[in-house]
């Protein structure tokens, strides 16, 4: 009896000493490639790459899994231990999260068929160029309504915006150079296809911590990365990835 008593002292004693970064992370993402997406029911992508190495050096035990936005950004705001990549920092973002990083620059324009001979050359232009598509929970579709266009159409997905732009629907679209590519082929377009016009953005994207996760754990992040960047493996995972984009 004395035997069992002690070893449940014993075990107690171990689980109250176990570091904070023992309990288990929800690293959330989103389908867009190519910083994350599932290969083979497996996330992959540069974002994905770079979360997995920074586990691997912090040695924390978590779970990479593939959500809608939306929902994934309500848990990241709600949860302990739960963390969201790839989102942009804003200011009214600020204090919802905790944040690692940057990991990632995009640059976001205006882009239309090239048959429709558009000329964009404002932000005068293109509030004027007829409609303008784009998914209502991005965070650009935000940033214009805020500067005043009331030509948007808030649409569900990047593959109904391309789709909208392919069949005549819109005039324009506006997206991030780093998606491009897989967003126009997703609605059946290509990029020779397309006129790039102006950019009227450039977003810096982020690991972010919901704030009941410690504080502790994402210090230790925030070093791992730190090292990453004195290494170079944060720039080899994303010349293997994004080689026509800038490391921020």
């Amino acid at each position: 009896m004395l035997k069992v008593i002690r070893a449940c002292w014993l075990l107690l004693l171990a689980l109250v000493a176990l570091p904070a970064w023992a309990s288990e992370l929800q690293l959330l993402t989103e389908e867009a490639p190519p910083t994350s997406f599932l290969r083979d029911g497996t996330p992959d992508g540069y974002s994905v790459e770079v979360v997995r190495e920074l586990i691997r050096r912090t040695d924390s035990a978590a779970h990479i899994e593939l959500l809608p936005w939306t929902r994934a950004y309500h848990l990241a705001k709600q949860q302990a231990d739960t963390g969201l990549f790839s989102v942009v920092r804003t200011a009214e973002r600020e204090a919802l999260f905790q944040w690692v990083g940057p990991i990632l620059r995009g640059t976001t324009r205006f882009y239309s068929l090239k048959s429709s001979n558009l000329h964009i050359d404002s932000l005068e232009d293109a509030a004027k160029s007829g409609t303008l598509a784009l998914p209502k929970q991005w965070y650009s579709y935000e940033t214009l309504r805020q500067l005043g266009f009331d030509n948007l159409y808030g649409v569900p997905s990047p593959r109904q915006m391309v789709t909208m732009l392919k069949h005549g629907r819109v005039k324009l679209i506006a997206t991030e150079d780093l998606t491009l590519r897989e967003e126009l082929a997703s609605g059946g377009l290509t990029p020779e296809e397309v006129q790039s016009h102006l950019s009227f953005m450039q977003s810096d994207y982020y690991i972010a911590f919901s704030p009941q996760t410690s504080g502790e754990v994402v210090e230790r992040w925030r070093h791992a990365l730190a090292g990453m960047r004195r290494d170079g493996s944060l720039e080899r995972i994303f010349q293997k990835w994004l080689p026509d984009a800038t490391l921020p």
